[in-house]
């Protein structure tokens, strides 16, 4: 019996929660953010076809979002839908899009925390969950527990109901070749040079999806889903799906999504700093995310980016390295999308 029908059989099923409209929202300020990854994003290495892809899926996920806050809904309901989108597409690392490790397998972790209650969930090395940020949802939501892991998490969301896929789902030709390119580069660097020209536009240890919204309560929220690091070993866990790394929400504060060299998140507790300098050092959301990526993350050495906006709509977007797949629209319904430093 394979990884997945074990974990099937001995699951039993539940019925998902239906969505519930709030009575009276207002959608006076409604705001979505979001990013796809920080890296080497530049304009003279993106063909122009993939260029207009990468745009049009921040659109997409930007409107299924909003969709989702211009109806009443919550903002926990606006950030998973608006990272559904970008877990379905191979052009991110998550979901569909993940990289390999070195045995050649998809390990996911996606988080997501509530600022209204400071309630958090997140799963960490899944391989047979379509969407690993509702599994997160789940652990918060229908466990009393922060963080599941491998066969465990992946049995507790099948249990909950949620789609399961065969490992083979997440598998991409672009992904797979990325992983024999950091594979031969171990073995023989002056070999795997002479393949620079077949590289990814963004190296691929960059690669997260995440969301910050706002909904018409005023509450925020904020998740984070990626694939990892190409060829890593062992298990590894970065920091998407540690609460306080990788991601952070707290109505008094701020929402934050981080995307980077996970290791310098967690031992800096990047998403968490921002919101901390936000309420002890009475710094504005873009002055704290900005402190927090171009003052203390860079000269530690980390690279990377974080999406981070307050309970008044005001959101800061900054990153340390040339480009970062990022969006965000309003009340009014027009979608934004920029992936360079000059954007």
């Amino acid at each position: 019996m394979n990884r997945l029908a074990a974990v099937i059989a001995l699951a039993g099923l539940m019925v998902p929660g239906a969505f519930a409209q709030p009575a009276g929202a207002s959608k006076a300020n409604i705001v979505l953010v979001i990013h796809g990854g920080a890296g080497t994003i530049l304009k003279s290495n993106m063909p122009a076809e993939l260029e207009r892809e990468y745009r049009a899926k921040l659109v997409e996920s930007l409107r299924a979002g909003h969709a989702v806050l211009a109806r009443g809904g919550s903002s926990l309901d606006a950030v998973e839908a608006a990272i559904h989108v970008m877990e379905d597409s191979p052009l991110f690392n998550a979901g569909k899009g993940a990289v390999f490790t070195h045995d050649g397998r998809n390990e996911l972790d996606a988080s997501i925390m509530d600022g209204s209650t400071r309630n958090a969930g997140a799963v960490a090395g899944v391989g047979i969950i379509r969407h690993p940020i509702s599994a997160a949802r789940a652990v918060m939501e229908k466990s009393k527990h922060v963080m599941l892991t491998g066969r465990g998490a992946e049995l507790f969301a099948t249990r909950m109901g949620l789609e399961i896929v065969d490992p083979s789902w997440f598998w991409t030709e672009r992904r797979w070749k990325q992983l024999q390119r950091e594979i031969e580069s171990e073995r023989s660097p002056a070999a795997a040079a002479l393949h620079d020209s077949e590289r990814e536009p963004v190296p691929p240890k960059l690669g997260t999806v995440g969301a910050v919204a706002l909904d018409a309560r005023g509450h925020l929220a904020a998740g984070t889903s990626t694939g990892g690091t190409t060829n890593k070993r062992w298990g590894r866990v970065g920091d998407s799906p540690i609460i306080g790394a990788g991601t952070f929400a707290d109505d008094a504060t701020c929402a934050v999504s981080s995307t980077g060299e996970g290791e310098y998140f967690i031992r800096w507790v990047a998403a968490y700093d921002v919101a901390a300098l936000m309420e002890y050092g009475g710094l504005s959301v873009e002055a704290a995310a900005n402190r927090v990526v171009h003052d203390k993350l860079k000269k530690a050495g980390g690279s990377g980016g974080v999406i981070a906006l307050d309970a008044k709509g005001n959101f800061a977007m900054p990153f340390n390295t040339e480009g970062m797949y990022r969006g965000w629209i309003g009340p009014d319904g027009t979608p934004h999308v920029a992936l360079y430093g000059e954007d």
